[in-house]
């Protein structure tokens, strides 16, 4: 496994080229552990044949273990073509599987929406446990570390990180932001996965 710890656990980024390396957001210093994903090419083509403008946004509580087939038919509901829907579906199941046996919950939050505005635009931190982000399309999520505004980083289409939110840590050393697209014309596919707020 190609994980890299930055600085003897002084830098809270951990970031590697496979999944394992999600795993180190359950380290007490650790505020971002990013998975720098090379997304298969069934995935990618199908995702970029989907017409963002013609479905829907979708948000769901689910219930683990869920079958990616019932996730499926509520993507094909939102507008999506069966075969993004299966696709997406086996994918989103995956991260939320394993999200959950880090994050210690039976139920999530999943939202897949278009974003085409300026959403989320300043870095902050958010009010949950854990939240995992992962663009599909687009531009991909930016972080800076607490006190350098100016070093901004983006992920890309594909990578996947879990953020530690405000409930686990008082003084967020890593803030994120949406990246400025409004005006541009760009749109992204964004992935959310969240504890519910009542775990």
């Amino acid at each position: 496994m190609a994980t890299q710890l930055h600085e003897a656990l002084i830098d809270p980024v951990v970031s590697g080229d496979d999944a394992e390396a999600l795993l180190a957001i359950r380290e007490r210093e650790v505020a971002l552990a990013l998975w720098a994903r090379e997304t298969q090419a069934p995935l990618t083509e199908a995702i970029e044949a989907i017409d963002l403008n013609g479905v829907d946004d979708l948000e769901l509580t689910i219930e683990l273990p869920l079958s990616p087939t019932t996730l499926a038919m509520n993507l094909v509901v939102s507008g999506y073509d069966e075969n993004a829907a299966h696709l997406l579906s086996e994918d989103i199941v995956a991260h939320a599987t394993r999200f959950a046996r880090i994050a210690q919950a039976t139920r999530l939050t999943v939202r897949l929406e278009i974003v085409e505005s300026d959403a989320c635009r300043r870095f902050h931190a958010d009010y949950v446990s854990y939240r995992l982000l992962t663009t599909y399309r687009g531009p991909g999520t930016e972080w800076i570390r607490a006190g350098q505004p100016d070093s901004v980083e983006r992920m890309r289409a594909g990578d996947v990180a879990i953020f530690k939110g405000r409930l686990r840590v008082e003084e967020p050393t890593i803030l994120h932001r949406s990246p400025p697209i409004e005006g541009s014309g760009e749109q992204r596919l964004l992935l959310v996965i969240d504890p519910p707020a009542s775990d």
